[in-house]
């Protein structure tokens, strides 16, 4: 997939952005919300990866976000590594309440390069 999709005319654009964090910090939960407007408070561990596509409107043109969520678990860090491939943009999450989870962020940072 390129940076970007373009229809024949002209009108329709794609972006892949990957949201990538430790375990159970809420990256499933973030996209639902985003995409879905909901939220679950049992939401269940993404197994290898998930990806929803929210579509916006920007000066006449529709503009799609493919926002895809990866497990975290060390299992799948060979799996959900090539689903970083891509994207234009990845977000890093981690919990506020869990300083760990944010000490982890430049390990993620090095993942992405």
């Amino acid at each position: 997939m390129s940076d970007y999709d373009e229809d024949s005319s002209g009108e329709e654009y794609l972006f892949k952005i990957v949201i990538i964090g430790d375990f159970t910090v809420g990256k499933s939960n973030l996209l639902s919300r985003y995409t879905r407007n909901e939220f679950n408070p049992h939401s269940k561990a993404t197994i290898g990866v998930e990806f929803q596509t929210q579509s916006m409107g920007i000066d006449s043109k529709e503009v799609k976000a493919q926002i895809w969520d990866t497990a975290s678990q060390e299992r799948f860090c060979a799996v959900t590594s090539a689903y970083y491939k891509g994207a234009v943009s990845a977000l890093i999450v981690y919990d506020i309440s869990r300083r760990t989870t944010f000490d982890s962020v430049g390990r993620w940072v090095d993942e992405l390069k």
